[in-house]
């Protein structure tokens, strides 16, 4: 044993070896490629470094690793109280990234309950000037608004919200069934409406008609005629005329215009039959 180190100088010797490796261990650290490391030096802001393997001095530098990939923070129920005194209950997505991860470590203490509580107050305060129509049926106005109330405000904090998605809407049962009521009434609504414009049509059709045919007689027995020769043709009918008539003074000139229109003289030949009888 004289030749050799004493056993204390072997302890020491062991002692350094695991100091050294202890400090390589923690001077040395791996940040993923969707990861800053915020590096703070005796609690000085130093500067981001990463991805990759960084050097860090064990115990005096601090590394804070950011996330910078896209998060998402669920909005919770939000009692709400619309601008027509109605009580409704909605809940809601953000997804958001941060694109600096100095400003979000210094500016803001928590980035993650800081946009929860944002998300929060801000569609409250949306929700609550709008009326419930406008609420049902403006989901995406909602959407657009509320993320661009967010986005201008977490700009700030050096974040970036990327969308916003209103998940469910809800109301109570009573009026869920009254807007069902009110949606069925409106549906009856409109079609007598369309059934009250199409009977005006109609009329106003007729009325000029009516003069049209007031003012020639002789387009009028025309008229009477290509009836009278529709009805003919629908099977065994016998058509009577009253021989009161007053189609007679007329009926002359008619049913010549009538053959030359139709190039025959069937009906008129019939016609003028009946009325030598």
């Amino acid at each position: 044993m004289a030749s050799g180190l004493p056993a204390t100088d072997i302890i020491g010797l062991v002692f350094l070896l695991i100091v050294i490796l202890v400090f390589v261990g923690l001077s040395f650290r791996v940040v993923k490629e969707w990861e800053k490391a915020v590096v703070l030096r005796l609690g000085r802001l130093l500067g981001l470094k990463g991805p990759g393997i960084i050097f860090l001095i064990p115990f005096v530098d601090k590394p804070i690793i950011v996330d910078l990939r896209i998060n998402s923070v669920d909005v919770p129920s939000q009692s709400i109280i619309t601008r027509d005194n109605v009580s409704v209950a909605i809940d809601a997505v953000v997804y958001y990234k941060v694109v600096d991860a100095q400003k979000a470590v210094t500016t803001v203490f928590n980035y993650n309950v800081a946009v929860l509580n944002l998300a929060q107050t801000s569609l409250r305060d949306i929700a609550g000037q709008m009326e419930l129509d406008e609420i049902l049926t403006k989901r995406e106005s909602i959407n657009l608004k509320l993320q661009e109330i967010l986005d201008t405000i977490t700009e700030g904090w050096g974040i970036k919200v990327t969308q916003v998605t209103i998940r469910d809407i809800r109301i109570s049962q009573d009026l869920l069934s009254a807007i069902a009521k009110q949606a069925e009434a409106e549906r009856l609504r409109r079609s007598r409406i369309i059934i009250s414009e199409g009977e005006k049509q109609a009329s106003t059709i007729l009325a000029d008609a009516s003069k049209s045919y007031s003012s020639n007689p002789v387009a009028m027995q025309l008229r009477f005629l290509e009836t009278l020769s529709d009805v003919s043709q629908r099977g065994s009918l016998i058509v009577v005329v009253p021989a009161g008539s007053e189609i007679y003074p007329t009926l002359g000139t008619a049913l010549s215009a009538y053959e030359l229109k139709k190039g025959g003289n069937g009906l008129a030949g019939q016609t003028d039959m009946n009325q030598r009888k």
